[in-house]
């Protein structure tokens, strides 16, 4: 065999295995990158969530955690709660966007799941369901009606 033919042989062994193996190994290092993308996505959502429910224990007189409507709110409390609930509402918004898909995969469903459950606990609240039609001026459509979905179910189940 001959140099010639044997950077012949090597050429094609590199074609058939090595581009294969070279695609793959692309493919799968992509994947890996989207899912540490979407993982700190979830996790910068979740931080400012964590701040947000800081920002609810600096303000106990307006109970945000109670499910009831809380009474006799002075107007200055009324507006820290439309202020509260306003900074909610772009929070679960950013995640809807960011995190809500029509086909997820499990470990995105997982994820959204999580954001889901923090929406019900809120739309929950009386206060919170009523605030929402002026909170919601300006959002994203599609957002807009998930939300209110999830409140009207929450205010036949108040009922």
């Amino acid at each position: 065999m001959t140099v010639l033919e044997i950077w012949e042989m090597l050429s094609y062994v590199v074609t058939v295995i090595g581009l294969p193996v070279a695609i793959f190994v692309f493919l799968f290092e992509q994947r890996k990158e989207r899912a540490n993308e979407e993982n700190e996505v979830y996790q910068a959502l979740s931080d400012n969530y964590q701040e947000f429910l800081k920002v609810v224990l600096e303000n106990p007189d307006l109970r945000l955690f109670s499910t009831p409507s809380t009474p006799n709110l002075s107007d200055e409390q009324r507006e820290r709660m439309m202020v509260i609930f306003g900074m909610l509402v772009s929070l679960f918004e950013r995640a809807y966007l960011l995190l809500h898909d029509h086909t997820m995969s499990k470990n995105e469903l997982r994820r959204w799941r999580s954001w889901e459950d923090y929406m019900h606990e809120w739309c929950s609240r009386e206060d919170f369901r009523t605030a929402l039609p002026q909170l919601l001026k300006g959002e994203d459509p599609e957002f807009v009606r998930y939300i209110q979905a999830l409140a009207t179910h929450h205010e036949r189940t108040a009922d």
